[in-house]
């Protein structure tokens, strides 16, 4: 189990560790992970699913999940940002 979101948290972002044997994501990659599958409420995507927008429902704030480096094998380590209600109405056309 890893923290929810804090009221201060703006953006979470991921990164691997490359153990010569395995790439594995870091904390901040598993807490996304589990972020997205266990907390927060899917709500749009686009780009074929490699942008997706969850809104947390404890308070009601919107994030936005996605892969910066999405040249990577699987997409690459994700981030997570919040958005306001303009910038993921103008981006998912919510």
């Amino acid at each position: 189990m890893y923290a929810e979101l804090g009221p201060d948290e703006r953006q979470l972002t991921g990164a691997w560790d490359d153990t010569g044997e395995d790439v594995l994501g870091d904390e901040v990659d598993q807490r996304i992970f589990w972020l997205a599958r266990h907390r927060l409420t899917p709500r749009a995507s686009i780009n074929g699913g490699w942008d997706q927008l969850f809104v947390d429902p404890r308070d009601g704030r919107l994030w936005e999940l996605t892969f910066p480096l999405g040249s990577l094998f699987g997409g690459g380590p994700r981030r997570l940002t919040h958005l306001s209600l303009e910038e993921a109405s103008a981006k998912y056309g919510v």
